[in-house]
């Protein structure tokens, strides 16, 4: 049974068989897939600082974004790169997929690095996104991960994905 159809995602309720044979009534969110791309630049790399408003703060996180209705994942990486933080990149590498929170939802993010960044006017910044772009060593990304203050899911899952940290 649907509970709620958004532009970007729907909430259904339904029954579910496990595997142990149990059945149970479960809800399910099913979102748009997304991309998320860590862009490097030499020693470099671009996070972005963004408002939240489900937390109602700034965090540190990786540029990304929604797959457009029939978009290929590798597409949206580049043009969330540019809208998120006006770059281009000469080269975007595929470093797999995760799911964010399969507990409750199928969303995918599929990952991506980025590199031989070059400023780029292509695509514009969504209005309702506040984002501020940020300059951040590779060297301090372990460091602010285990400190805490770089906190989102899907960023740490990329660094560990693109640099191994």
């Amino acid at each position: 049974m649907e509970i709620f159809r958004g532009r970007r995602l729907w909430i259904e309720q339904r029954n579910v068989s496990l595997p142990n044979g149990i059945e149970r009534q479960k809800v399910i969110v099913h979102p748009s897939n997304a991309v998320a791309i860590l862009p490097i630049n030499g020693k470099q790399c671009k996070l972005i600082r963004q408002y939240r408003y489900a937390i109602d703060e700034y965090i540190f996180e990786a540029p990304a974004g929604a797959l457009e209705k029939g978009e290929n994942p590798l597409a949206a990486a580049g043009r969330e790169l540019i809208e998120e933080t006006g770059f281009a990149a000469q080269k975007i590498e595929h470093r797999g997929f995760i799911f964010t929170t399969p507990g409750y939802t199928d969303e995918k993010i599929f990952l991506y690095e980025a590199r031989g960044l070059t400023p780029s006017q292509e695509f514009d910044m969504d209005d309702d996104e506040v984002i501020e772009v940020v300059d951040i060593p590779v060297s301090d990304l372990n460091r602010m991960i285990l400190e805490g203050s770089l906190v989102d899911a899907k960023t740490i899952c990329l660094i560990h994905r693109c640099l191994g940290c």
